[in-house]
């Protein structure tokens, strides 16, 4: 066991490759939560991305062979992934509310950083907690898909300006662009709502 742990997602590939078919099997297993979680903040519905994490991995099947084993297999994975969300947000003709779970390195604050912590809601959690949820979602719901898809590459899953680049073919420059704009956008959205609830609890307090 501590050997098929220590053993990488690229060592799993060539495995495979060259007949270990339980290490595609590995593969599944060590990325289903992370996966999972990913594709629900993008497509925003845990049907769509169970749907959506069996194609990529479908996609990832059928296109191991072609991968570059000097390369890293998560980023790839993950822009598989990430381009399957796409064409499912397309065909449900919709945008997705999302969430984000993770402290991004270039934060622009700790106060909106902390506000990005929020999970899947779940039902024992209390009114207060599923409203601040609410308005994360719909925050992040106000940032374009081509923005979002980059907000959780980076801030979600923390894979670098170059890893980003180089899968999804843009410069370097364009990552950090698009980023900081997403951040922005959120944040902008974020303190709407911040406001507008602070005004409608004033008008509540008052005799």
């Amino acid at each position: 066991m501590a050997d098929v742990i220590q053993r990488t997602d690229e060592e799993l590939v060539e495995d495979y490759l060259d007949g270990d078919v339980g290490a595609f099997r590995l593969l599944i297993e060590r990325y289903h939560d992370p996966l999972l979680n990913f594709l629900f903040r993008l497509v925003g519905n845990r049907q769509a991305a169970e749907d959506v994490f069996q194609d990529a991995f479908l996609q990832v099947h059928q296109s191991l062979g072609s991968f570059d084993l000097t390369r890293t297999f998560k980023p790839w994975l993950f822009t598989i992934a990430a381009n399957k969300g796409r064409d499912a947000l397309r065909k449900s003709q919709r945008r997705a509310a999302v969430s984000l779970s993770m402290r991004p390195k270039d934060s622009q604050g700790d106060e909106l950083v902390d506000l990005l912590q929020i999970d899947v809601p779940g039902p024992e959690l209390r009114l207060e907690a599923e409203e601040t949820s609410a308005l994360v979602q719909n925050a992040v719901d106000a940032i374009t898909p081509r923005l979002r898809e980059i907000l959780l590459l980076a801030y979600f899953q923390k894979l670098s300006y170059t890893q980003i680049a180089d899968q999804l073919g843009i410069p370097v420059g364009t990552v950090k662009s698009r980023l900081h704009a997403a951040v922005a956008a959120f944040a902008k959205r974020w303190q709407e709502q911040v406001d507008a609830q602070k005004r409608l609890n004033q008008r509540e307090q008052r005799p």
